[in-house]
């Protein structure tokens, strides 16, 4: 009880404690008050400033709309497939071709989709000149176009692979089977019979992780800076800028902003809540009806083309980028390049070499830290004590980034720390830990604890029996949690442009601050190194188990 205690309770403080700090240290300069540059009292001057910006409705409107379709959209995709393809080959093909997904940052699927649908992007190039007559790029405002849609398809195309995953750890949690079976008896088709008697309880199990969602998309930075629109850009855009400005005197605004971000995020989530209620009641008309609607077939290959459409979006983006990497002379509308080079490899990669590494080796610790915690929670069972524990976990993805890692900045300022290597690798374990026990959770639970029962019938302590038994039969799953961990930290943009103070720089914030110049070749090089870094960690998951088990096959699952 005493060990359970101190993980729980060590993993609570971790987690809890900078995020309420961070929002102590954002929510005091909106209100005026920061000593270290002249804040001494409290004021609402600030909150005036911040409504007299222009535009600071529709940069906030673009921001709240973009989190809520694009979240709304992604659930949908994913509930109908797997409403209509659970258990199937479809649906184990289709989850063997979106799993990648989660090892491409978010910044690269942004650049890939910009650089495809861009009016002198591979799509228009395709049916030009022939089918449309240009022989110049269109004067279209895409990406960047002022509704946000651009922005939108990236997000579901990002945010869609997650709630797959997230689904794909609840499934086993929920009487697939039987349910089928029973609602198959009665007549109802697929998708209506999993909506009525399935998906209430897998919803259940999901809910924490799609506001996270909803959290993210509602204030994502790097894929607005890329797709979103510019006059006026989003507001998470638009924060970070007043935050990186040389006057200290913006602190103030762009505090008062991250708390109009944080209330437009909590808004997005009191709309969530409602629109709950109204499909809850829309689920009971459906099963108070009697309508059976036994043919889904159409409804079914909607959603798994939807599926397939979205995830080819980012390979294709991805192929797209590596065109432009190597790419000498490619004058529009011509489909291909005239020639190959390798001169922008060659001329970007020494510059990217240090970023590189310093991606790796923070990924890397904060994955590693992650996966131990993790091995600890699990193995105390203290993820089944309760709700508060998961919720404290998700957390630093509910609370919108900008509100409480802005906050940190200032608290270390105040308080004269200094970036550093440590301290970044603490706010990427914040935001690692919830991926790496999500992933990591439901082999966990799987395992076989027979093969416990015989190692403790043997005599054998159960620190003997994690260390002998269990962590070497679940080494894939371990690892494969490790390279979510890393995926993400790899990833992650704005803890460590305001966190490392621009002192620590990663492959992907030198990528995002690609997106302000227009050289595309360049931008290709260092888009499709941030996304190999990744894959280098699902690499080693899958190489590794291969090699230490070549001769136990029973060892690999």
């Amino acid at each position: 009880m005493t060990r359970r205690f101190v993980v729980s309770g060590f993993v609570l403080a971790l987690v809890s404690l900078p995020v309420l700090a961070g929002l102590a240290g954002t929510i005091g300069p909106a209100f005026g008050y920061l000593p270290a540059i002249g804040g001494n009292s409290f004021t609402f001057e600030h909150f005036a400033t911040l409504a007299a910006q222009p535009h600071l409705m529709r940069s906030s409107m673009v921001s709240l709309t973009a989190g809520i379709v694009a979240t709304s959209v992604s659930l949908i995709m994913v509930m109908l497939f797997t409403a209509g393809y659970a258990g199937t080959r479809m649906f184990s093909r289709i989850q063997h071709m979106v799993s990648p997904l989660l090892a491409v940052p978010h910044a690269a699927a942004a650049f890939g989709l910009a650089f495809l649908v861009a009016p002198s992007g591979l799509a228009m190039r395709l049916v030009s000149p022939g089918l449309t007559g240009y022989t110049s790029p269109p004067d279209w405002l895409v990406p960047q176009d002022p509704l946000g849609l651009t922005m939108i398809i990236g997000l579901v195309a990002k945010e869609m692979p997650f709630l797959f995953l997230v689904t794909l750890a609840a499934l086993p949690q929920v009487p697939l089977a039987q349910t089928r079976h029973m609602t198959a008896n009665l007549g109802y088709g697929r998708i209506r019979g999993f909506l009525i008697a399935s998906w209430p309880l897998l919803y259940r199990q999901i809910r924490l992780p799609v506001f996270a969602v909803l959290a993210y998309a509602s204030s994502v930075v790097d894929m607005a800076m890329i797709l979103g629109p510019a006059l006026p850009a989003p507001l998470p855009v638009r924060l970070t800028q007043w935050m990186a400005d040389s006057d200290l005197r913006m602190r103030f605004l762009a505090s008062a902003g991250a708390l109009l971000q944080l209330v437009l995020t909590m808004a997005a989530m009191a709309f969530w809540l409602i629109a709950e209620r109204a499909g809850a009641f829309v689920l009971k008309r459906m099963s108070g009806s009697g309508i059976r609607q036994p043919d889904d077939r159409t409804i079914r290959r909607i959603a798994c083309a939807a599926m397939a459409v979205s995830a080819a979006f980012v390979f294709l983006g991805l192929l797209v980028l590596f065109m432009w990497s190597v790419a000498g002379l490619w004058p529009f509308p011509s489909l291909l390049p005239h020639y190959i080079t390798l001169q922008p490899w060659m001329r970007a990669f020494p510059q990217a070499v240090a970023p590189v590494v310093t991606t790796i080796t923070l990924a890397g610790a904060s994955a590693t830290a992650a996966l131990l915690l993790a091995i600890g929670l699990l193995w105390q069972d203290d993820l089944r004590a309760g709700d508060a524990l998961r919720f404290v976990l998700y957390l630093p993805l509910i609370v919108p980034q900008l509100c409480f890692v802005f906050g940190l900045q200032i608290l270390g300022l105040a308080l004269g720390l200094e970036a550093s290597f440590l301290l970044l690798i603490f706010v990427h374990l914040i935001f690692v830990l919830p991926y790496v026990v999500l992933s990591l959770s439901q082999p966990w639970q799987a395992f076989d604890r027979r093969y416990e029962t015989v190692a403790a019938g043997l005599g054998k302590s159960p620190l003997q029996i994690l260390l002998r038994v269990r962590l070497p039969m679940l080494t894939r799953a371990c690892l494969t949690a490790f390279a979510v961990g890393f995926a993400v930290s790899a990833g992650l943009y704005l803890p460590t442009l305001l966190i490392g103070a621009g002192r620590m720089v990663t492959i992907t914030t030198e990528a995002v601050a690609l997106s302000a110049g227009g050289d595309r070749r360049t931008i290709g090089v260092y888009t499709l190194l941030q996304t190999l870094v990744p894959f280098i960690g699902f690499l080693i998951a899958s190489l590794v188990p291969h090699l230490l088990f070549r001769d136990r096959r029973a060892m690999r699952i």
